[in-house]
């Protein structure tokens, strides 16, 4: 069984809990769908958080993995899966080491998660690594502005944010991340949002690559 303690933030599980519940009900959602549009099969889910996602899955997959380290957004994310569309299976893990077999899913899931994670490169590979063959990664994340001046002002302020924010960076060029993972970009899309009224506007990815094997 994994150590997750490390992982252990009840104080940020809490107001992430209320957070994304406010982001839900504004533009959130259409990313959501957009994100996970057109999805079918097996799709693992790495950390999943409170399961915002889940009931955007559309009826073709036949099952969601979803894996949290987190306690308290894990057992939240149990009782979302309740209402899922899809079969959701909520499990212990990070994703540092997922545990699952090479090749055993059709497709996984980023979302708003690899701001927090220890490596970037460590958790693509993870997810590369549990892909098929031609099987699809999809990714919604907020990065580092390609503006010199809010990119030095998100590098400055990022280590007092990240102690508050459960471990967040706003200055990490994920784009480069999975490009640089040996994962092929198909489409990216960049767009700037706010998620909630007294939340900061960033600067956001969403898009699809795939292994190629």
């Amino acid at each position: 069984m994994q150590d997750l303690s490390r992982f252990q933030r009840p104080r940020f599980a809490r107001a992430y809990e209320r957070m994304s519940a406010v982001a839900e009900q504004g533009a959130m959602a259409g990313y959501r769908h957009r994100l996970l549009a057109g999805l079918s099969g097996r799709v693992i889910e790495i950390g999943a958080g409170n399961g915002m996602n889940f009931a955007h899955y559309p009826r073709e997959v036949t099952q969601v993995v979803a894996v949290e380290p987190e306690d308290l957004l894990r057992a939240a994310a149990v009782k979302t899966a309740a209402g899922s569309p899809v079969p959701v299976e909520v499990v212990a893990g990070h994703a540092d080491a997922l545990p699952y077999e090479d090749g055993s899913f059709d497709a996984a899931v980023l979302s708003l998660v690899l701001c927090s994670v220890a490596d970037q490169a460590v958790t693509l590979a993870e997810a590369r690594r549990v892909l098929r063959p031609g099987g699809e990664l999809r990714f919604f994340e907020h990065v580092r502005s390609r503006h010199p001046v809010v990119g030095l002002v998100q590098r400055v302020v990022t280590p007092v944010w990240s102690l508050s924010a459960g471990g967040c960076h706003l200055d990490r060029d994920t784009a480069r991340a999975i490009a640089d993972s040996g994962l092929v970009v198909e489409g990216l899309d960049r767009f700037a949002f706010r998620p909630a009224t007294l939340a900061p506007k960033l600067p956001h990815i969403l898009g699809t690559a795939r292994n190629p094997g």
